[in-house]
């Protein structure tokens, strides 16, 4: 009784292993969701807890505060007949229930375990990296998949997944050249569309906006439809638009793939406020898509808190379409849940997550010298909400557009001289750089042009 890496299992239904197998498959790839291959495999085995485990992580992976209810009841039934599952379940269902507790560093530990046991385990694999990923650990992004991956065999199906992983890891932590290579390794193998994610980080972190505009196209038919990963893929594509200060362009794309609608979830809705945000900073013409997207977001009390990335990104819409009490609002919501969380998410929200949210907030309200009061000094801390570095590359470009209209320019200027040693200069960076007063000389003299 073992899957197709050797992993025990406690079923003994080759038509259920299948189809759990084809339901990790689609997680993996974004091709579908798994809810009917999973349902498939319980009723080929309805004894079988893998499958409603598999359920449990998928939507608690998608960090949606409406699907917690229906995660919790079904660990709650595993839970329920825990005397007959097997070890490698009962370790599962022990992470899943530190996870939506809000324990995620607990839940990647409990993973980990789990993996030096059983590395080829590739469920714990996959939620262990995007919990990596949405906790901002760039070097367990890495690590983790390399403490494993070469117990893989190539010939396996999701071998190329696998590798896919390991490039956005090498991505994370700066190691360009071998995170594009791997990627393109992968993509060799199978249309692995966290392969052309990781690709497309590369080519945005190393400021090559033409090569990842035509990247993004050449790869377009795999990814734009069918495909749940599209949303994102989408975004990649309109950044490379915005670093030419092409507005159109982007917000082409984002009516192609991540204007308002009732089928989005919350990671979705994330990329279009964080896309909106960026082309209103440059001074795009957005119009009523800021409102459309609200109207769709599901704000109820209570919610904010749980998330951290997530409020940030549901609070730039609410302050993108102008409703600022309503953001202040949601600002005091995540505050009050975070005096009530547990330590670990106390100390992030104290820290880190409500200062960048109260800088968002006076940023919106034209108090510029308080923007850059809450936002420098958590800059270098921004990777504890989660995200990669493009996502976050969001607070520093808000930060440079608060500092040149404040009396602190500085903040600015050095933010732009790290752009400048880490990247070519694009057009949106000498947009940036143009807006900067010029330099004092000796004499205190402002007259001369910025070099």
């Amino acid at each position: 009784m073992q899957d197709r890496r050797g992993n025990p299992v406690s079923t003994a239904s080759a038509t259920a292993l299948d189809a759990a197998e084809q339901a990790m498959w689609r997680m993996m790839s974004f091709y579908g969701t798994p809810e009917a291959d999973l349902d498939a495999a319980l009723a080929a085995d309805p004894a079988w807890a893998e499958p409603v485990l598999m359920k449990a992580g998928f939507l608690l992976s998608l960090t949606e505060p409406s699907v917690l209810p229906d995660a919790r009841a079904l660990l709650d039934g595993v839970q329920a007949r825990q005397s007959t599952l097997i070890d490698r379940e009962r370790r599962h269902l022990h992470a899943l229930q530190l996870l939506i507790a809000g324990d995620w560093l607990g839940a990647c530990n409990a993973w980990e375990a789990l993996l030096l046991q059983h590395p080829r385990d590739v469920l714990a694999l996959h939620w262990a990296h995007l919990f990596d990923f949405y906790r901002g650990d760039a070097v367990n992004l890495r690590q983790r998949v390399a403490r494993v991956l070469p117990e893989w065999d190539a010939a396996d199906a999701l071998h190329p997944y696998v590798l896919g992983l390991y490039a956005f890891g090498l991505e994370e932590n700066q190691l360009y050249a071998e995170a594009e290579a791997t990627g393109r390794e992968a993509l060799a193998m199978a249309n692995v569309p966290w392969a052309m994610h990781a690709v497309a980080h590369v080519m945005e972190m190393e400021g090559r906006h033409q090569d990842g505009s035509a990247w993004m196209q050449r790869w377009r038919a795999d990814w734009a439809l069918g495909n749940g990963f599209a949303g994102h893929l989408g975004w990649h594509h309109a950044l490379f638009a915005l670093e030419r200060l092409d507005h159109a362009a982007a917000l082409h794309i984002f009516d192609e793939h991540l204007a308002a609608d009732p089928a989005q979830i919350t990671l979705q809705r994330i990329d279009a406020a964080a896309l909106l945000w960026r082309v209103q900073l440059l001074g795009g013409p957005v119009g009523e898509r800021w409102q459309q997207l609200v109207a769709g977001w599901p704000m109820p009390d209570g919610v904010a808190g749980r998330f951290p990335f997530n409020d940030l990104h549901a609070l730039l819409a609410l302050l993108g379409s102008g409703d600022v009490a309503r953001a202040d609002a949601w600002l005091h919501q995540a505050a009050r849940h975070a005096d009530n969380a547990v330590e670990g998410p106390r100390a992030l929200a104290s820290e880190v997550a409500l200062p960048l949210m109260r800088g968002l907030l006076a940023f919106a309200r034209g108090d510029f010298d308080r923007a850059v009061h809450h936002l420098s000094p958590v800059r270098a801390q921004t990777h504890r909400v989660g995200g990669s570095h493009a996502q976050r590359d969001l607070i520093d470009q808000t930060l440079i557009a608060a500092s040149v209209r404040s009396s602190e320019p500085a903040v600015a200027r050095a933010l732009l001289n790290e752009r400048r040693l880490a990247k070519p200069i694009t057009p949106l960076t000498a947009h940036w750089l143009s807006r900067l007063p010029a330099p004092l000389d000796p004499t205190g003299d402002r007259s001369h042009a910025h070099p």
